[in-house]
């Protein structure tokens, strides 16, 4: 039985002693609903303000059961809620403190500034790559719903460079700026960039005019999503097998169509091997359909001859299973 379930209980039978008392001294004394509740409280509570009304023998019997008995209840309903109130407090510190020192611990992670609706589908789609991710929010009724979907967060404002030091951008691989307005984002950006240097920021932008100022201010990326959103639904017009094609490669609906990208490590034994001579589509039944070079030249459709470089990226559509077998002997 959980807390809250116990403190339910608990003031259910507090209230049942209080009606049991109050029937009492209706039934022998004969007195009103009132004045009966008023001897059934203040006998429970034993403050000691005095019979209202001259208490017969039987009456007197029945207040030295009712103090035995409904005494011990009610200091016993008191100490379950003031056991409700501590513990829950301190299981709301401890919870801060393991969330906050599990943040710590990460690097490499990414932090998503703002959790509205654009920031909510944003993380929902990183999980599933099990990209580690800290949420920063600076509205305290939307903890809950963090709590909800077990993610780590911190309530603060994202402007402000204490909340993104523990958040932990120094260690951070990336940031994304979804805050609601684009003013805030560009002073979050810039905050953000001068803490950590090389850290890749993507932005979010309302209008095209922020664009310039959020490159301005340092992000590597901006993006607007009502563009997006609108392009995505002509797109779904014009080529909607394309479209449907690209849904299913995004969205791991299906197992046996994926579409990922992997850098080419140093140390793979792919590293300056041709293309034909790989083995990606004979070992892996895997489709190479682009190379990025180095230099964010993007090869696409790429001939057998090609060589895969150190630092190259490929992107590849095939089997998930398959894809995880690339990603090992292209990052051994």
């Amino acid at each position: 039985m959980n807390r809250a379930h116990h403190l339910i209980i608990v003031s259910i039978l507090m209230i049942l002693v209080i009606a049991i008392g109050t029937a009492g001294y209706m039934a022998i004394e004969g007195w009103d609903l009132t004045d009966s509740l008023y001897m059934a409280v203040i006998t429970l509570t034993t403050v000691g303000y005095g019979e209202i009304h001259k208490v017969s023998k039987a009456g007197q019997i029945f207040t030295i059961f009712f103090i035995f008995t409904g005494v011990g209840i009610s200091m016993y309903v008191l100490g379950a809620v003031v056991q409700f109130v501590i513990e829950g407090r301190i299981q709301q510190i401890l919870g801060r403190r393991r969330v906050d020192k599990k943040i710590l611990q990460l690097s490499g992670h990414y932090i998503v500034c703002g959790y509205g609706r654009i920031g909510q589908v944003l993380c929902k789609k990183m999980t599933t790559r099990h990209k580690e991710l800290v949420i920063i929010e600076n509205d305290a009724a939307i903890s809950e719903v963090l709590d909800k979907d077990t993610l780590l967060h911190i309530i603060g404002d994202a402007t402000d460079e204490s909340i993104l030091l523990k958040a932990g951008i120094k260690q951070a691989a990336g940031l994304v700026a979804a805050l609601g307005t684009d003013t805030k984002n560009v002073f979050l950006v810039l905050t953000a960039r001068q803490l950590n240097p090389s850290i890749y920021i993507m932005a979010r932008a309302s209008h095209h005019t922020s664009k310039s100022k959020l490159i301005a201010a340092g992000a590597n990326q901006v993006e607007f999503p009502y563009d997006i959103g609108a392009a995505r639904m002509a797109q779904r017009i014009l080529r909607p097998t394309v479209t449907s094609f690209l849904d299913m490669a995004f969205t791991h609906h299906r197992k046996d169509i994926q579409m990922e990208e992997f850098p080419v490590g140093a140390h793979s034994p792919l590293a300056d091997v041709m293309l034909k001579a790989s083995g990606i589509r004979q070992n892996y039944n895997l489709i190479i359909i682009a190379i990025k070079k180095d230099d964010d030249t993007m090869m696409f459709n790429p001939s057998f001859d090609t060589i895969l470089r150190p630092g190259d990226t490929l992107v590849a559509v095939g089997e998930e299973a398959n894809l995880k077998k690339l990603e090992k002997i292209l990052l051994p």
